[in-house]
């Protein structure tokens, strides 16, 4: 298998201030930042964890993320990266954090399908 080369997927309509690259949320998960610098939570459901995660991230299903909202002791322009599986549904909740004052949080573009094909085969697509 050959590596892609950019940091995006071809085609991809990357949208700054809204999103992040995979090589640059791995980047800054490896550097065992503090939370309140940085902070990887997955928003996928249990089930999609069990196939494939990236260890160390924060996991919050999308669709508890209102009520959870609160677990997140960060401040207001924190780098906040959501991974899902593709890059829809973070996007998704990026924009609710924005909406709700966190205007450092960006989805992770592309998602884990793509964190696999750039960064890491062995995770397994779904």
């Amino acid at each position: 298998m050959t590596m892609p080369t950019s940091d995006n997927p071809e085609r991809y309509p990357f949208q700054e201030g809204l999103e992040i690259s995979v090589p640059e949320t791995a980047r800054l998960h490896a550097a065992g930042m503090p939370d309140s610098e940085f902070l990887l939570i997955d928003i996928r459901e249990p089930h999609e964890l069990e196939i494939a995660r990236i260890e160390g991230a924060v996991a919050i299903p999308m669709g508890e993320v209102p009520a959870r909202i609160n677990e997140l002791d960060v401040e207001e322009d924190t780098t906040i990266a959501v991974l899902c599986r593709s890059g829809r549904r973070s996007l998704d909740v990026t924009l609710y954090l924005h909406q709700q004052g966190l205007a450092g949080a960006r989805s992770v573009a592309g998602g884990i399908l793509w964190w696999s094909d750039r960064l890491d085969p062995s995770l397994v697509k779904y």
